[in-house]
C-alpha cells in the first residue's frame, strides 16, 4: 500500500435514521460520512477557519461512490480519508468505508476553493500546495 497523503481515520455508528426501506444505510449517509470525514482532514491538515479568513472557500466540485458490501444497523464502520493528489486549483481526496477489516466502500471527491465574493474558482492556497509536496 502506498503513503496516504494525511490521511484520517474515523469510527462512524450507524443510527436507525441511517437505515433504508431496504434494511442497510442509505446512501444520503454515506455522503454524511464522507464529508465529516473530509472535513476531520481539513481540521487536522488545514484548518478550515484559517482558509476561510484568507478568502478560500471550500466546495465540493465531484463526487462518487463506490458501493461493495451493504453496511448494516449493528456494524462497526471505520473510515478512512485521504489526498490522493492536488493539481493547481484541485484537491482529490480518495476515501473507504470497511467493516470487520473488509472494503465496504470506496469514495472519490475532487474539492476546489471559490472566492466568496465572486464565487469563482481560484488557485489553491501555495501553502497548502508544499504541505502536499512536502509530505
Amino acid at each position: 500500500m502506498s503513503k496516504r497523503a494525511f490521511e484520517v481515520i474515523k469510527q462512524i455508528k450507524v443510527s436507525t435514521y441511517d437505515i433504508d426501506y431496504a434494511g442497510h444505510v442509505s446512501n444520503i449517509s454515506y455522503f454524511r460520512w464522507l464529508e465529516d470525514m473530509r472535513l476531520l482532514l481539513l481540521d487536522e491538515h488545514f484548518p478550515l477557519q484559517g482558509l476561510m479568513a484568507q478568502g478560500y472557500m471550500p466546495v465540493l466540485a465531484a463526487s462518487s461512490i463506490e458501493y461493495k458490501i451493504a453496511i448494516n444497523l449493528f456494524d462497526r464502520p471505520e473510515g478512512h480519508m485521504w489526498i490522493e493528489k492536488i493539481g493547481p486549483a484541485s484537491m482529490h481526496f480518495a476515501g473507504e468505508i470497511l467493516v470487520n477489516g473488509a472494503v465496504t466502500t470506496l469514495a472519490a471527491h475532487v474539492g476546489v476553493f471559490v472566492n466568496p465574493r465572486s464565487k469563482k474558482p481560484v488557485r489553491l492556497p501555495r501553502l497548502l500546495v508544499e504541505k502536499f509536496e512536502n509530505y
